[in-house]
């Protein structure tokens, strides 16, 4: 396994709170999988990040892209492979 982080950055804060319930229960869904190792917002408001814990950069992509604040637009996706120490 290994560690992707998904830096999630604001582009739409109204839209923010319209998909807000769509993507946290995206990502329960996930925890309860065991597909996250981490997650939580930016405290400054920029965003937030996801750290996806996958067996490939591929499938933490294709998961992080399914997140309803990608797919509506709502946040930027950046994903960097992770070392977790």
């Amino acid at each position: 396994m290994a560690f992707f982080a998904a830096l999630l950055y604001m582009k739409d804060e109204e839209l923010n709170a319209t998909y807000r319930p769509d993507h946290l229960a995206y990502l329960d869904g996930l925890v309860k999988e065991g597909k996250i190792f981490a997650k939580g917002p930016f405290l400054d408001g920029a965003g937030g990040m996801v750290i996806y814990e996958t067996d490939s950069y591929e499938e933490a992509l294709e998961l992080a892209e399914k997140d309803p604040y990608v797919v509506k637009g709502v946040r930027s996706l950046k994903l960097h492979e992770w070392g977790k120490m």
